[in-house]
């Protein structure tokens, strides 16, 4: 997992004053100390699948406590000694029993985002760390409460006819190329209770880059879960993959009803296997950064994920190619700001991840491939009048000098003209400014302002990935890009993030 930006105290008070935001928040101190929530007996119908003994009465208590009260009710579970690690447990697994993972997206984004929530909290001051939790929490109260009125859809115990344990991963994989739910359902069940966290994945992360149907949800669900994992434990696991695996074989979205990809997998598939072995050694060449950009705003998916694998095997760097994706991506958010050109990097964000985590070698060819051949679909569902080169922006010269009242000026911008906002922004890097402290300003606003799943996963996306791009001169101009999402410092704050805030001042 890469590193997060830190913000000294001193300097996030300034900035934090420039932007508008107060320093009323209390401290954190009841959480230095904790312990686990005492057992208790919770009662789950037969119809649905049963957590483990120690996290089961966490899921309940949230599955039935009402949406006004749950935040009030999760203040008081940490009072009494609750750890953070089992509540955010408790929340994500509440969303994967009771929120249909189909289709990937709308309101399972309450699953989806709490990966994110979670980063955004762990990288914010203490003060802020839980307000994207208590977010969440509403959010699924939210879902729950969707998913009701649709049916009330509940993750069904698994079936106790599996594969055996040397055929698991063959079935797994023989059952999503047949679009087969049972057989896979059966088989991912079978592979996380014999084969090891990295064997299990293995399988998952090449299913999760096959498919772009709904609009990337598929890898971004994928990826997103083993993160969650991560922080929660693989003993959660199987019930985790057998939501990701009913996922990944759903055929809404984008491309109709008929089994089979969505995308350029087929091809990249050939495409995969003609790329030299030592690929993953070369050249960063922003030359190549440059050409794959212009690529990407004309040709067919095919044919940029064709030119892709020809600059790897002529030496180019990994590196250098995905910087040009989450350039194509940042320019259609600047350029056509909406749903599908978020995607564009969140799903492209997803991708990396998976080629960061994976260990075959074909899966991260594909990984880097298809986050090529994906910008192309996204550009083609998005509409921009007068368009501007991202790669062509430049500093305009007359930002006031790096520091707080620089970063205040940015996101006081952003509520009336996010196009000068984006400007201030290259400038304040340019001058000097260190993008984690735009991004960090960006955060604590979300913290205060954000209403919508698709602010904590974008800024939990972008940061990550602008800040790991293989050219740093790529930062400046993908966050000057992301003022055409984040809020600015005049939007009115959430009420529910105000009462956040008075629920948690009773932490300290």
């Amino acid at each position: 997992m890469k590193s997060k930006p830190s913000v000294p105290r001193r300097r996030f008070m300034g900035t934090a004053a420039a932007i508008g935001l107060g320093a009323e928040l209390a401290s954190w101190p009841a959480l230095a100390a904790v312990t686990p929530l005492s057992g208790q007996d919770a009662r789950v119908t037969p119809d649905m699948v049963r957590f483990r003994p120690e996290i089961e009465p966490i899921v309940r208590l949230i599955e039935e406590t009402p949406r006004d009260d749950v935040i009030a009710v999760a203040v008081a579970q940490l009072k009494k000694g609750l750890s953070y690690k089992n509540l955010f447990a408790g929340l994500f697994l509440a969303g994967i029993r009771n929120i249909k993972p189909r289709p990937v997206g709308f309101k399972f984004h309450a699953v989806m985002v709490m990966n994110s929530a979670h980063e955004l909290g762990q990288s914010a001051p203490t003060e802020d760390r839980l307000l994207p939790m208590f977010w969440a929490f509403d959010n699924f109260k939210n879902s729950q409460a969707q998913d009701v009125k649709e049916g009330d859809w509940a993750l069904a115990p698994p079936s106790t006819q599996l594969p055996k344990p040397g055929q698991a991963r063959e079935d797994f994989l023989r059952a999503m190329d047949r679009w087969d739910e049972e057989g896979a359902d059966r088989a991912v069940t079978a592979l996380v209770r014999s084969s090891g966290a990295a064997g299990v994945m293995e399988p998952i992360w090449r299913m999760a880059v096959r498919d772009q149907r709904d609009i990337g949800h598929k890898a971004i669900f994928a990826a997103q879960s083993w993160r969650t994992l991560q922080t929660i434990g693989w003993a959660h696991a199987e019930p985790v993959l057998r939501s990701v695996a009913l996922a990944l074989l759903d055929l809404g979205g984008m491309g109709g009803a008929a089994p089979g990809p969505v995308g350029p997998y087929r091809a990249n598939l050939e495409q995969a296997a003609k790329i030299r072995s030592e690929w993953t050694l070369g050249r960063d060449d922003p030359g190549a950064t440059r050409a794959l950009l212009e690529t990407l705003r004309h040709a067919a998916p095919e044919a940029a994920s064709a030119e892709a694998a020809g600059m790897l095997n002529s030496g180019v760097a990994p590196g250098s190619l995905w910087d040009a994706v989450m350039l194509s991506a940042s320019e259609l958010l600047m350029n056509s700001p909406g749903i599908i050109a978020l995607h564009a990097t969140t799903a492209s964000n997803s991708l990396h991840y998976i080629y960061n985590a994976s260990g075959d070698d074909t899966t991260r060819k594909l990984a880097l491939l298809q986050a090529v051949g994906w910008q192309p679909l996204y550009r083609d569902r998005t509409k921009a009048q007068n368009p501007v080169a991202i790669d062509k922006l430049e500093p305009a010269g007359h930002g006031p000098t790096p520091g707080d009242e620089a970063v205040g000026e940015i996101f006081d911008a952003v509520s009336s003209d996010r196009r000068k906002a984006g400007e201030l922004a290259l400038d304040y890097i340019a001058r000097g400014g260190h993008a984690g402290h735009v991004l960090g300003a960006a955060r604590r606003l979300i913290f205060r302002k954000g209403r919508d799943s698709h602010d904590y996963k974008y800024a939990a996306a972008l940061g990550e990935e602008s800040l790991a791009a293989a050219d740093h001169a790529w930062r400046a101009p993908m966050i000057a890009a992301a003022m055409a999402q984040f809020p600015g410092s005049k939007t009115p704050d959430s009420p529910l993030m105000i009462r956040a805030r008075e629920a948690l001042a009773t932490l300290g």
